[in-house]
């Protein structure tokens, strides 16, 4: 239906160019059957006979009767086949005109095209009848621009990205190097003390993998033909587990966290995927909540869909970042904390591969709460 729509659309935008067409060729047929009429009149009314012989006497005999016999002798008998080369003389005037019509509507197109490769700033201008091809070709100018701006835009956020995360892996593998330079130097060192700084060099140790890790999403982020292991999950377990998970980095900042949905909630996914889906919401809903307070997830059918959404406390999301929060390498923290801040790659990647399960997963935010909504399918 929609494709019938425009292609009946795209007919009545070529109305304005057909009717110029066919305006134009039916006045040329009729000034070309008049040119006709006029020449018939012209040879075989006497006319033709009276401006030859009048030629011949002015310029070449200077007497009537001679000029009269010498057209009579020579052109008289010819005058039918000087009509038809008249005839064909007017016709291929005609096409030469009609041609050049439809030779300066290519030669506009053509124009246009070089100032769409051109790249200049104005809108490119064609005959009112080309209106439907000025539109399209000026639609085609304006999406390049918008996706050349987008590459550029993401090219630069990756280039800080690695900027940034070149900085972070050096703070905390210079952490590690000093304090365990620390413990190899100092022989006397208390057993409290060596605690302590191990204790240092094993956190810098595991962000350093993350930092890493990271690395490795911005190398994968574009592999999206990986194909999806479908199977039989409890969604109800999985998500049971993955607060279990998370028990520790909740203590860190007394935060609850609440569970609900039905016992035994299943659902057909790619449990891998997906789990790292919940993990990431998860994750950032941990990071971006205010202390002492809860994080609240809950997982029910809405329809022939199942709906997971994970909501919690924190600084209101602006709505005009609502969507770009999903660009890859989009950092919503300006600050960069090393300690939360990631590549920008974890709601991106948590996206696609919802879509790719051919549901959506969205974010709300007001009134200091964040929801990020996953929808997939039930079946």
């Amino acid at each position: 239906m929609i494709r019938r729509e425009k292609k009946k659309k795209g007919i009545d935008g070529y109305a304005r160019l057909k009717f110029r067409i066919f305006l134009r060729t039916a006045l040329m047929m009729f000034a070309a059957v008049l040119f006709i009429i006029m020449l018939y009149r012209f040879f075989f009314w006497g006319h033709f006979a009276n401006w030859v012989v009048a030629f011949l006497d002015t310029f070449i005999y200077r007497d009537y009767n001679k000029a009269w016999w010498a057209y009579n002798d020579n052109i008289r008998g010819n005058v039918e086949y000087i009509f038809c080369m008249a005839i064909l003389a007017v016709f291929l005037a005609v096409l030469w005109a009609y041609l050049g019509s439809f030779t300066r509507y290519f030669n506009e197109i053509n124009q246009g095209i070089d100032v769409l490769m051109e790249e200049s700033a104005g809108d490119i201008r064609l005959s009112r009848e080309l209106a439907p091809i000025e539109r399209k070709v000026n639609s085609i100018r304006h999406t390049l621009t918008r996706r050349k701006l987008d590459a550029q835009e993401a090219e630069r956020r990756k280039n800080d990205l690695v900027v940034y995360l070149a900085h972070d892996l050096k703070t905390p593998l210079t952490s590690v190097i000093g304090y365990l330079t620390l413990l190899q130097d100092e022989r006397e060192i208390s057993e409290e003390l060596r605690e302590k700084y191990l204790g240092i060099s094993l956190d810098k140790a595991e962000r350093l993998e993350e930092l890493i890790n990271e690395f490795f999403e911005i190398t994968r982020f574009n592999l999206s033909d990986i194909p999806l292991e479908y199977s039989r999950v409890n969604l109800t377990r999985l998500l049971e587990q993955l607060v279990y998970e998370f028990g520790p980095m909740l203590g860190q900042k007394d935060l609850r966290c609440i569970l609900e949905i039905a016992p035994d909630t299943m659902i057909k996914c790619d449990v891998d995927k997906l789990q790292r889906v919940f993990d990431n919401l998860l994750r950032n809903a941990v990071n971006y909540s205010f202390p002492h307070s809860e994080i609240r997830i809950a997982a029910g059918r809405e329809g022939d869909n199942l709906v997971i959404s994970f909501e919690n406390r924190g600084d209101t999301i602006p709505e005009e970042k609502l969507e770009r929060i999903f660009e890859q390498f989009y950092r919503l923290d300006a600050s960069r904390s090393s300690q939360s801040g990631g590549a920008g790659l974890g709601l991106a990647i948590a996206r696609q591969i919802v879509e790719r399960h051919g549901g959506t997963l969205r974010a709300f935010s007001g009134d200091e709460r964040v929801e990020f909504k996953v929808t997939l399918p039930a079946s």
